[in-house]
């Protein structure tokens, strides 16, 4: 072989190999998009979350890559979702709460963005709000203080001496914490409470017919990702029942629920696109401080009651902050 040919037959063989780990590498930063309960379901909160990113000039396809992936209400499959996505070399996780928890114990290198709704700090998720000092950072909007609130608001429309339902995912801390907000803030007014549990949506049908053995008037529906998701099985069974209940979540209400209480989920994800995208670009985790909601609306649906034959008091809707009809 001539020396000439030897050189052209070494030099084809390194740009084929370098072009091949070109190829194996991903062209653009890839996000892992985590979520204990379905992602379907929620497109609002993906699109918020990409608007963010496009706020920061991330675009999916063109300078980013997002792969989605959800544990459909199985928690215990986030731990062999989590490893595959940090296998994949992924540049920042975006978690819900108990997708950010797994998160914590599986990495302390990659950057987690989470939404949460839940004390993040309380939770160890963050060492503060202000200077989080590791590799989480993110959004909470404060749906366990709520239970209180909504406890309030469900009252307009039952007889004070009647008991009401507290629906809680006993497998979901923030949950749980919430559901504790309610019954204490029940316990203070003298008001009878019964605590049901659901930790997939094949439950609902058991809670509400303890709900109605109970003859509970009312139902209290703590915030998570489950009740969100499957929200239109939820109202429906709602509805089934004629069982006047408040939700934290809009988008439960858009779905035909009556009434909600809570921040917007859909604006705390578009602030952790932005989180995202200031990662992506180069800042840490352990300097960006943990945004908090500060906004808290009730959302009235009267065509609902209206169906239902329910009466909501002038007294209830002027308080409203939206009324859909």
């Amino acid at each position: 072989m001539r020396r000439r040919d030897f050189i052209t037959l070494v030099g084809g063989a390194v740009s084929a190999s370098a072009l091949e780990v070109r190829a194996q590498k991903p062209p653009f930063p890839m996000i892992g998009f985590v979520r204990s309960s379905s992602i379907e379901s929620v497109g609002n909160l993906v699109a918020a979350f990409r608007d963010g990113l496009k706020e920061t000039g991330y675009v999916e396809g063109q300078n980013v890559t997002i792969e989605f992936r959800s544990a459909d209400d199985h928690v215990e499959k986030l731990p062999a979702i989590i490893a595959e996505l940090i296998r994949r070399q992924v540049t920042v996780l975006v978690t819900n709460t108990p997708a950010a928890r797994v998160a914590k114990a599986a990495t302390t290198t990659v950057p987690v963005v989470f939404a949460a709704g839940n004390d993040p700090v309380r939770d160890k998720l963050v060492a503060s709000y202000n200077r989080p000092g590791g590799n989480l950072t993110g959004v909470s909007f404060f749906n366990t203080s709520l239970g209180a609130k909504k406890l309030e608001l469900i009252r307009y429309l039952v007889p004070k001496d009647s008991a009401i339902g507290v629906l809680e995912n006993p497998g979901s801390p923030s949950s749980v914490e919430e559901r504790v907000d309610a019954v204490v803030a029940a316990q203070a007014l003298g008001q009878r409470t019964v605590v049901l549990g659901a930790v997939t949506e094949s439950d609902f049908d058991a809670a509400f017919a303890t709900l109605v053995r109970e003859r509970a008037a009312a139902l209290v529906v703590t915030g998570d990702a489950l009740f969100l998701s499957r929200r239109k099985r939820l109202v429906a069974t709602a509805a089934r029942n004629m069982v006047p209940t408040i939700y934290s979540e809009k988008l439960i209400v858009d779905a035909g629920g009556l009434m909600s209480y809570g921040a917007s989920i859909a604006d705390a994800y578009r602030q952790v696109g932005v989180y995202t995208g200031r990662i992506l670009k180069g800042e840490k985790p352990a300097d960006m401080p943990v945004l908090q909601s500060s906004k808290f609306d009730l959302v009235i649906n009267v065509t609902t009651a209206k169906a239902m034959g329910w009466t909501i008091p002038q007294s209830l809707l002027v308080r409203a902050d939206e009324v859909i009809h």
